[in-house]
């Protein structure tokens, strides 16, 4: 018994000895920050936590255990208690800008945040998911113009080859918009979650639980439960609407996938009909040159001699070239002309304007870029 005591112990200080340490930032409702160094075992005892309360995944979560919020937002990790609020690891370049020059003003309530007047852990919430969002919308306004830029340049018309630079710069960037997509997605599922469950969203009121004053304002009608869920359905709706407008760029990328390979057709079928009449001529000179051909070969006759002869065989070997060339040209002109349209009924005439807006109306997103479907479609 006393080896294996012994034994616990020894493995308990090798455990506390290699334990992670965190850089840690602390910030009180003053706006007051404080900074220092702690280990993960100590870190958890002192808040009442478990340690895999600080096992922080990649992805984004919103989590509630012992009167303490657990927030991940990509590379910020936080602790949000009803009187400070913890950063863990702030020494990431992402984020020093942000932690030093706003999260302290908007804390103490200085900032432009519509919660100043609610209790702290309301402020350190949606200073956190604002700076999530806003980070979510600045890689947007990114993409957007390179997006744009790179797509206007492909689907010119008068290009007879796609840029192959610019297709990797399309590339990259629709593999950058995928992600963004992809953590829009992930950002409104974990508010979603929290909206579905009434009893989440109770527990991320902590003053409530903590401060008397507080649950005599929710229990005289300031439901806080209901601010809180006002909070985080603004941000859900802020996140549906950045991606509305990826889901747009998406769309974007797709149609002008569609224009390129209309623009690539048109010039395939002109370089196809320009070999096919190269290749006509090509037949209607070879067959009358077998009339040279004949007279060509070493056997004697009396025409020959008429000096008269040689212009009269040039002459008709070029001009039925010529009639054959012409004619296969108009065969081959009769059968790739487009068919007429169908007649269309007088009592239809009168709702074609508007049909005519509706689609003025679908082709303002290819117009954008110089070229409606219309106009691609006539080509």
């Amino acid at each position: 018994k006393f080896y294996q005591h012994a034994t616990t112990e020894a493995s308990q200080a090798t455990l506390a000895s290699v334990s992670p340490v965190f850089a840690v930032m602390k910030l009180d409702k003053e706006g007051n920050t404080t900074y220092f160094e702690k280990k993960k075992t100590e870190l958890y005892q002192e808040l009442g936590l478990q340690a895999r309360d600080l096992r922080f995944q990649h992805l984004m979560s919103i989590a509630t255990r012992n009167n303490r919020i657990i927030m991940r937002m990509e590379f910020l990790k936080a602790v949000i208690t009803p009187e400070f609020l913890l950063i863990l690891d702030y020494r990431n370049l992402n984020l020093e800008h942000w932690l030093f020059n706003e999260l302290a003003s908007q804390l103490a309530g200085e900032g432009q945040l519509v919660t100043y007047s609610l209790p702290f852990e309301f402020r350190a919430i949606e200073a956190i998911l604002q700076y999530r969002i806003s980070k979510l919308q600045g890689r947007l306004n990114t993409l957007q113009p390179q997006i744009l830029e790179t797509l206007e340049a492909l689907v010119d018309p008068k290009l007879l080859s796609v840029d192959r630079s610019k297709l990797h710069i399309l590339l990259q960037n629709g593999k950058s918009l995928s992600e963004l997509e992809t953590d829009l997605k992930v950002f409104k599922e974990t508010i979603l979650e929290i909206l579905d469950e009434e009893e989440l969203i109770e527990e991320l009121c902590l003053s409530k639980w903590t401060d008397p004053q507080v649950f005599e304002e929710s229990t005289s009608g300031i439901d806080h439960a209901e601010e809180m869920e006002l909070l985080l359905e603004n941000y859900y709706r802020q996140a549906e609407d950045l991606a509305n407008e990826a889901r747009e760029l998406r769309v974007l990328i797709d149609d002008s996938e569609s224009i390129i390979f209309i623009n690539l057709d048109s010039h395939r079928n002109v370089m196809m009909r320009l070999n096919l009449q190269l290749t006509m001529g090509t037949f209607s000179l070879s067959l009358f040159g077998l009339i040279g051909v004949a007279f060509g070969m070493n056997l004697e006759s009396s025409l020959e001699e008429d000096p008269r002869i040689f212009w009269l065989v040039t002459g008709i070997m070029f001009l039925g070239s010529g009639l054959i060339w012409r004619r296969l040209l108009s065969f081959l002109g009769r059968h790739l002309e487009p068919p007429l349209p169908p007649h269309v009924p007088a009592v239809l005439k009168k709702s074609q304007p508007a049909a005519g807006r509706v689609e003025i109306r679908s082709n303002l997103k290819a117009e954008t870029f110089g070229l409606s479907r219309s106009t691609l479609t006539n080509q």
